[in-house]
Parts: C-alpha cells; structure tokens; sequence
C-alpha cells in the first residue's frame, strides 16, 4: 500500500448484504473507507447516478470504481 493513503468511499445502503459483507471484509483488512449509504443521504445517490452506476455496492478509489465485492480489485487500486 502507498504512504498516502487512498481515499476509499464505498456507497452502499442499508439492506445490501454484498454492502455489508464490503465494509466487513474493509474493516478486517484495516482499509480505512468513507460509508456513504444511498438509503441516508439522496445526494449520494444521485453522486452514484452521475458515475453511470446504477447498482451497489461501488467502491471508489482514486479514479478507480469497483462495482461489488472485488477484493483483487480493491487491492490492485490500493497499490497503485
């Protein structure tokens, strides 16, 4: 991992088992994320729209938007 951490924002909502079990598996690899839950907050979710993405969870890092749970993914875009 970089000496600068990445942002990681994970847009999730409260009934999204593939949500949950993101942030779990996040928070087991001490990957530090910003939760911004659709259910919560409408901006997030037209933020969610404005990307092309219609379904979740998506997480974003740097440029990067990984659509599911994608641990490859998230840790090859945590590298770079």
């Amino acid at each position: 991992m970089s000496t600068t951490a990445s942002q990681v924002i994970v847009y999730s909502s409260t009934t999204c088992t593939y949500c949950s079990q993101l942030k779990k598996y996040l928070t087991e690899q001490n990957i530090p994320f910003e939760d911004r839950n659709i259910d919560h907050n409408e901006t997030y979710r037209d933020e969610l729209e404005a990307m092309g993405m219609s379904s979740i969870p998506v997480t974003v890092i740097g440029e990067t938007k990984i659509l599911g749970l994608n641990p490859t993914r998230i840790k090859k875009a945590l590298a770079q």
